[in-house]
């Protein structure tokens, strides 16, 4: 099958699986369409609500299958194939796209991606979908690698995590989404060393991602269990009710810890009653903490880590508080300093740091200590919003560039 064969078939709520699936004369329903398709299809869902499908059917690298819904397309109860309760369940296929959707009410998870531990899914693309109200997640992965979550809006799950990449499948990229009021983490990527697999996830890139109000059942804002050679950057989270960004084991042991990842450039403030900005335990050794904003209004502080963790990491050029903790004990910056970390971090009230917290406003303020203090990370080039880094004598400190007169990228 070549591009020049694919076609563009329509799903409409007056259509008819009888029909050609052609603009004028649509399908009926989203499992039809999944069935019919072929390499380089793309298949337009016109507004209205639907009943969801499985996917089975495989696009290739160069030639994806695309389902694209039209403002006002909406998934609200599982495909008659999907088994598991996810409204829309793409099941040991591969290079598939899924945009456009809203998606609710599913009994497990409004998206989902499943391949095999010697088979993963490869090359799935979740992208500008609104999924929400679903009972345990809005998007969730499992034996998916090379896969790609971007412009989501994930929100509300009940139970569990707004957007949850699990087992043993490397290379995901999860950019631009916002998760928002989900019961608890607002990303998480967990390896699950228990289950089949190698247990690690590598090369993941968590960037440019909001994430707020999560976490009032645990976990974190960015929960990360065995994950390995990954970049967490340009992210803010804010009012998360547990943990900022949290670096542990799945319980599988210090092998399993979370390992040689780069945290930077991110902005962290935590709810009142959150626990530590980034927590790094159980073996999670080799880390770079450079360059972020690390606030906790309340009496927990920075950055919590254990002995177990210390050894290859770095952490200096952050905005932190004066409470730390090693060990499950609280420590003063100065503490922590004697340790060898942050000799060069600053300590700063929030109202001087970002223009309007009470506003959920964390862009920099006029004059902000964050401004030209953080040090070169040549790999980060834009901020959160795709403004070119540097843009003054030296990189600002935060997911935010304060702009001198460059336009954002995107």
């Amino acid at each position: 099958m070549t591009l020049a064969q694919a076609q563009t078939y329509y799903v409409a709520p007056n259509g008819s699986d009888a029909a050609p699936g052609t603009a004028l004369q649509p399908w009926a329903t989203l499992q039809h369409a999944a069935d019919q398709v072929n390499p380089g299809d793309t298949v337009i869902v016109r507004p209205g609500q639907y009943t969801g499908m499985r996917v089975r059917r495989s696009g290739t690298a160069m030639a994806p299958i695309t389902f694209r819904g039209e403002p006002g397309a909406s998934v609200d109860r599982p495909g008659p194939a999907n088994s598991n309760g996810d409204n829309i369940w793409i099941r040991n296929a591969h290079y598939i796209v899924i945009e456009g959707f809203e998606v609710t009410a599913a009994p497990r998870a409004g998206i989902a991606v499943q391949g095999e531990p010697d088979d993963p899914a490869t090359g799935v693309v979740i992208r500008q979908n609104f999924s929400h109200h679903n009972a345990r997640w809005g998007i969730f992965t499992g034996y998916a690698q090379d896969l790609v979550v971007e412009g989501n809006e994930t929100a509300f799950s009940q139970s569990e995590h707004g957007i949850y990449v699990s087992n043993s499948a490397d290379n995901p990229i999860i950019r631009r989404n916002q998760t928002h009021h989900n019961r608890s983490a607002g990303i998480q990527i967990n390896a699950d060393p228990a289950l089949e697999g190698d247990g690690i996830i590598t090369n993941a890139l968590v960037e440019e991602n909001i994430i707020y109000e999560n976490g009032a059942g645990g976990a974190a804002g960015i929960n990360l269990a065995s994950v390995r050679a990954s970049v967490i950057r340009n992210n803010l989270l804010y009012d998360n009710h547990a943990t900022g960004i949290a670096g542990w084991d799945d319980e599988a042991g210090l092998e399993f810890g979370t390992k040689g990842n780069r945290i930077v450039h991110n902005t962290i403030v935590q709810a009142a009653n959150g626990r530590f900005a980034i927590v790094l335990v159980h073996g999670s050794t080799d880390n770079v903490i450079l360059n972020n904003i690390l606030f906790h209004p309340g009496s927990r502080g920075s950055i919590e880590t254990d002995s177990d963790s210390l050894s290859g990491l770095v952490s200096d050029y952050n905005v932190v508080v004066n409470r730390f903790s090693l060990d499950e004990e609280f420590i003063t910056l100065a503490d922590w300093r004697a340790q060898g970390f942050d000799q060069h971090s600053l300590m700063a009230p929030l109202a001087a740091l970002v223009v309007s917290p009470g506003q959920a406003d964390y862009h920099l303020a006029p004059n902000s200590p964050a401004v030209d203090a953080g040090t070169v990370v040549l790999d980060v080039t834009t901020d959160l919003e795709g403004r070119q880094r540097p843009q003054g004598a030296g990189y600002d400190i935060g997911a935010y560039e304060s702009p001198k007169g460059t336009a954002a990228i995107h």
